[in-house]
């Protein structure tokens, strides 16, 4: 499926992981369906950048400085005090095998990655495709991105995505770059209303703009360190492109079904090409790549089990609406169980009293 970008001047001086500037070039051609081997055009790298896939964990993408006022432990703190309001009216997954899993997998990721934080990762209960992480490490993935996945690698991708906000300092730096003046009047994204992340109660819950909605710029170098960190975890890197082409299509089909974080950046066909180029330069060749696994296709089995449970309560419990049948009889499900006092039956639970006729005694 051939699709135009806008050319790639090898004589940009736009860095590396960045989005260039808009400029008026010849189109060229992008084959998505085209399998990009890494290494197959290696050229080298300069030792320690952040080109360097061998350096990641011994650099510093975006550390404190002139561009980033705040430390890890502020990052870790203002992390866990949303994290903290997110928990606490937020429908989670609390399977163990899930959970587990889905931690073994983020924290792989996390060991293989520029990040100096450690994580705690958790499943929110909601069939909307997304995952977030806040500052210091606070990582929230929804359980509609694994049903959505058809593949382990594809989990990863996103996973690694994510985590690279959190290496880069990218909700911090984005603060800083509004000055400590202008965010207090930064608007604010009230979850489950504007970005749905699963929240079910009406509590006034809201994170800053600045933790969930980045850049151009910062989501292009997430996609750029994305992409290493998942190689470096042993995932198929092509995997990166693949599902977040496969979820813009899904938006398309069904709208509403992906966050709105995720639909605000598209796999635009510039993106792509940048993806694939560097897949291409500075990964170097393996022979194995992890795609999927049986545990992988075992707990999203094990996950929709659970969801399809979670419906069934939900339903009976009013959450949805449905209406009972009148006159059921003691084999109809929909009917309320029943106790048995002599020759009169009565209904337990809530239901309306129902008057029995007696035999008159002689």
């Amino acid at each position: 499926m051939p699709v135009s970008a806008p050319s790639m001047n090898s004589s940009s001086t736009t860095a590396p992981g960045t989005a260039p500037a808009s400029v008026a070039t010849p189109a060229v051609t992008i084959n998505l369906d085209k399998v990009i081997e890494p290494g197959s055009q290696w050229a080298g790298v300069k030792t320690g950048s952040i080109d360097d896939v061998n350096a990641v964990g011994n650099r510093d993408i975006g550390g404190r400085g002139m561009s980033n006022w705040y430390s890890n432990d502020t990052e870790i703190k203002m992390g866990r005090m949303y994290a903290t309001e997110i928990e606490k009216s937020t429908r989670f997954i609390t399977d163990p095998v899930v959970t587990e899993y889905v931690n073994r997998i983020g924290q792989n990721i996390v060991r293989n990655s520029d990040c100096k934080v450690p994580f705690t990762i958790k499943v929110i209960d909601s069939d909307e495709i997304n995952a977030f992480a806040l500052p210091g490490g606070f990582f929230f993935v929804n359980s509609g991105l694994i049903m959505n996945a058809d593949e382990e690698a594809e989990l990863a991708a996103v996973m690694a995505h994510e985590t690279a906000h959190v290496c880069a300092h990218h909700a911090v730096r984005q603060m800083t770059r509004m000055s400590y003046a202008q965010f207090g009047a930064v608007p604010l994204i009230l979850i489950g209303g504007w970005t749905g992340y699963g929240v079910y109660e009406a509590a006034a819950l809201s994170v800053p703009v600045a933790f969930m909605k980045f850049s151009r710029e910062f989501e292009a170098q997430a996609d750029y360190l994305g992409v290493q960190y998942m190689y470096r975890a042993g995932y198929d890197p092509q995997a990166f492109i693949t599902f977040f082409e496969k979820i813009q299509a899904l938006e398309k089909r069904k709208p509403g079904a992906v966050a709105k974080a995720f639909s605000d950046h598209p796999q635009t066909p510039d993106r792509i090409l940048r993806t694939q180029d560097e897949i291409a330069h500075i990964l170097p060749p393996r022979d194995e790549y992890t795609v999927n696994t049986s545990e992988f296709d075992d707990v999203k089995a094990r996950l929709a089990r659970i969801e399809n449970k979670r419906r069934l309560i939900d339903s009976r419990n009013g959450n949805k609406p449905s209406p009972r049948k009148a006159g059921g009889g003691p084999g109809d499900p929909a009917s309320p169980p029943s106790t048995s006092t002599g020759d009169s039956t009565t209904s337990s639970g809530d239901d309306k009293p129902t008057l029995h006729r007696c035999d008159e005694q002689n």
